[in-house]
């Protein structure tokens, strides 16, 4: 498995925290997109890298619009010099319709248009062919030298998907270059209802599994004393429950038989109980999402759940990033 890490959500720093990550020895450095544009820390990773992957994990596809991602993409593409990676996700509607004020219609099917569109952006700009995608959502008829960029060096960047229910892994498994799995997963989750989807759906659209690389954002509570593990927990946790409240992620508990998780953390977070929720996340929730203990044992924890699922993982809480224990992580990892 590859190692990535995370270069968190703020433009200050995010240059230090690239070049650190690099030096480490990982593989790949990604942003969220949370509380701030989720593009731009990616520019001072640029400059401050050579050789490491640089990607989003993910930005919010339908808070934009096909040609401002196309824009973006081909430019953080052409700037990296062929290292950056598009991962997009859907969000949830409520989200999207009140904090974005943008369309939401079908998500699946309004995804797959969003890519296509995307793509065929780039081939008009790829070829000087007449722009004309027309979607039941998105529709781009327009396109002139003024507007059209110098070509790539390196290639389009890869888009990465990210799912959670079966329907939006099929879509991955049929239109994506990766499948970036939701860090509120379990190994049994994936193993009993991602995995199998996807590898059907694989199959249908006559594709193979190199062509579609498997990323993780796993949770990861790490540390060499009882404090930093619970440090680190408390982290974890806080985390976890956000997602645990949402109805999206629900089946990911309904799959534990932890149902009534979920319907209390829905009703702490709609009385804004933002501190509670925590405490609705159990050890034994805790335990089956996250590899706890130190950076080498939490590795191996990630090896024996994922290690024939996915390709690549990135820590989702601290590991650590000291050179000399990341090299004895990647080996632990397979690298």
């Amino acid at each position: 498995m590859k190692l990535d890490g995370n270069i968190g959500i703020e433009i200050r720093g995010a240059d230090e925290k690239a070049a650190l990550l690099e030096k480490s020895g990982y593989d790949g450095v990604w942003t969220s997109e949370l509380s701030h544009d989720p593009f731009f820390p990616l520019i001072k990773a640029i400059d401050a890298t050579s050789d490491i992957q640089i990607g989003t994990n993910i930005a919010v596809a339908f808070a934009r619009n096909p040609m401002i991602i196309a824009n973006i993409g081909w430019d953080l593409q052409d700037y990296s010099e062929g290292r950056f990676i598009l991962g997009l996700g859907t969000q949830i509607k409520p989200h999207i319709t009140k904090r974005f004020g943008m369309p939401w219609t079908k998500p699946v099917a309004q995804m797959r248009e969003f890519i296509e569109a995307v793509r065929a952006i780039w081939t008009a700009w790829e070829t000087g062919e007449p722009l004309k995608f027309e979607g039941d959502v998105y529709r781009h008829t327009l396109m002139t030298p003024a507007f059209t960029p110098p070509p790539l060096k390196h290639g389009r960047p890869p888009i990465y998907l990210a799912a959670v229910g079966p329907a939006m892994v099929k879509l991955a498994a049929r239109v994506a270059d990766g499948y970036l799995c939701h860090g509120f997963v379990t190994d049994e989750y994936l193993r009993d209802v991602s995995i199998p989807a996807f590898l059907s759906e694989l199959e249908k659209a006559g594709r193979t599994r190199d062509e579609v690389e498997i990323a993780l954002p796993a949770f990861t509570v790490v540390g060499d004393t009882d404090e930093e593990l619970e440090n680190s927990a408390k982290g974890v946790r806080a985390q976890m429950s956000f997602y645990g409240s949402t109805p999206a992620y629900k089946v990911v508990l309904d799959h534990h038989g932890w149902e009534d998780a979920h319907l209390e953390l829905n009703k702490l977070s709609k009385q804004g109980e933002w501190e509670k929720m925590s405490n609705v996340i159990t050890d034994e929730i805790l335990e089956k999402f996250a590899a706890i203990g130190t950076a080498e044992e939490a590795a191996q924890q990630l090896v024996d759940r994922f290690g024939d699922m996915i390709d690549r993982v990135a820590y989702f809480g601290n590991l650590t990033n000291d050179p000399d224990r990341i090299k004895d992580v990647r080996k632990i990892l397979g690298k």
